[in-house]
């Protein structure tokens, strides 16, 4: 296979044993852009690589590679072909296939002026693209960090404007320095020492450090100090990455001054909130007690009241009836008065008959004398009439006294129903007003008793309320402690 390489290879004006010895991977095309020769550098590139070529281009095959087309390395080849067919200059370009990258350099070959074939020197691109993804990271931690770097002694070797700004110096006034020009001038020896010993071993260190920058600025710096590798694997250098943190660092020690200062009195509030709520919850307690006792004693007084709205309304109905009694009786008491007027009148015929009747046996007897022997008849008449008209007008006499006494009983039985008539009027008036003013009392006091539980309930969620209250004020005490401790923390 190699012998056939060659032979292409000498054909295409290029020796191929040479090419082989060759660390560059080198690949020959002829002018149809077939594949005549791979060089062993190429040769082992192309064949580690073949597994990751396959998941892009499934037809690849490192073993039937030369003699074949290099649009096997494109999809598209079309526009490849299109640029080496006017391609005249060396061409730089960069391909990926798959998860792989190349840098190609396509240079073609001339047999006078004639095309031959042409050169590709492959590389792969993953190490120049990570440098250069390092170089940008690098480049963006030179921007926005402060960066020094040292020998593994400790003596300054380079810094970049971050560090020498935020330390106040030159460059020409730290490189060569040791690292100790930062201490200030009182440290702990031994941490310092414990510090360089664990960088020189490979063991990175990363914190807020004091330092001390030009006239003896204090600068707060949260840093890494990261021990570099060469290629045996030794420490050959310290770089330190930093930020400034000294405005963040005052902030927190006012922090920690605001902590100390207050902390005592949130305490002593909370404290006083607690005991305060406690005192609140036993007066509510109570409070609640005696309204429900109080509201038990409305609910027995609206019961007794209403048993005497109840008998108020019995003795309203009874007087009502011995008022429609009493009238009734004056009624027939004043119809007995007027019977025994007219009987007075009927007497007064009565008593005017007799005495006409008199007067008429008087006039008899004294014709009956003037007629002599025949009137004797005539005046035995006469004087029994006249007896019976004496008779008739002294009953008359004596039925007008009866009748004037039943008159004066009528009238004074009249005059005292009409007194006992306005004295039940009184008592109806008086039980009128008074059912009235029972029933009112009734309405207030059951209106009072439904109060007196309702406050009673809010006297109990009352004292519900109260006990969140302090529940709450131990919670936001054991918050407090929380964020005491917390602050502390954050400030140490």
């Amino acid at each position: 296979m190699f012998g056939y390489q060659n032979r292409k290879a000498r054909v295409a004006g290029l020796d191929g044993g040479a090419l082989d010895v060759l660390r560059t991977n080198v690949m020959l095309a002829d002018t149809d852009l077939n594949i005549t020769y791979m060089n062993a550098s190429a040769t082992a590139l192309m064949r580690e690589a073949e597994a990751d070529l396959r998941k892009e281009l499934p037809h690849f095959s490192m073993a039937r590679l030369v003699g074949s087309n290099i649009d096997i390395f494109h999809k598209k080849p079309a526009h490849q072909r299109q640029m080496l067919a006017a391609l005249k200059a060396p061409h730089a370009a960069t391909i990926r296939i798959g998860p792989r990258a190349f840098d190609l350099l396509v240079t073609p070959l001339w047999d006078g002026t004639r095309r031959s074939g042409f050169v590709v020197e492959w590389a792969d691109a993953k190490a120049r693209l990570l440098n250069l993804d390092y170089a940008a990271q690098l480049a963006a931690i030179d921007r926005s960090q402060a960066v020094i770097a040292f020998t593994v002694d400790g003596t300054v070797i380079e810094a970049n404007d971050n560090l020498l700004k935020t330390m106040g110096y030159g460059i020409e006034e730290v490189r060569g320095q040791p690292h100790r020009m930062f201490m200030g001038q009182q440290f702990d020896e031994a941490t310092y020492q414990e510090l360089w010993s664990d960088l020189r071993s490979g063991k990175p260190r990363m914190g807020q450090f004091r330092r001390f920058g030009k006239g003896g600025r204090e600068v707060w710096l949260e840093a890494t100090y990261n021990p570099i590798l060469d290629g045996a694997g030794k420490v050959a250098k310290v770089v330190k990455f930093a930020s400034d943190i000294t405005v963040q660092v005052k902030l927190l020690t006012d922090l920690k001054t605001m902590i100390d200062r207050n902390f005592s009195a949130i305490d002593q509030a909370i404290g006083e909130s607690t005991e305060e709520a406690s005192a609140a919850s036993a007066a509510a307690d109570e409070t609640a007690s005696n309204v429900q006792l109080v509201a038990a004693a409305s609910e027995e007084l609206a019961a007794s009241i209403g048993e005497i709205a109840r008998s108020m309304a019995n003795s309203r109905t009874a007087t009502d009836a011995a008022f429609e009694q009493t009238v009734s009786v004056a009624q027939s008491t004043e119809a007995l008065a007027n019977a025994a007027q007219a009987m007075t009148s009927i007497v007064g015929l009565i008593r005017n008959v007799a005495s006409q009747i008199n007067l008429l046996a008087l006039n008899a007897t004294i014709e009956a004398a003037r007629a002599g022997e025949a009137g004797k008849g005539f005046a035995v008449v006469a004087s029994e009439v006249k007896n019976l008209a004496v008779q008739a007008a002294a009953a008359t006499q004596q039925i007008s006294g009866e009748i004037d006494g039943i008159q004066a009983t009528s009238a004074a039985v009249a005059s005292a129903l009409g007194t006992i008539r306005d004295a039940v009027t009184t008592v109806r008036e008086s039980v009128t007003q008074t059912a009235a003013a029972v029933e009112e009392q009734s309405v207030v006091t059951r209106s009072m008793s439904g109060n007196m539980h309702g406050a009673s309930t809010a006297v109990t969620t009352v004292s519900t309320s109260v006990g969140g209250i302090s529940a709450a004020v131990l919670r936001a005490a054991e918050a407090v402690a929380t964020t005491r401790r917390a602050a502390e923390v954050l400030v140490r």
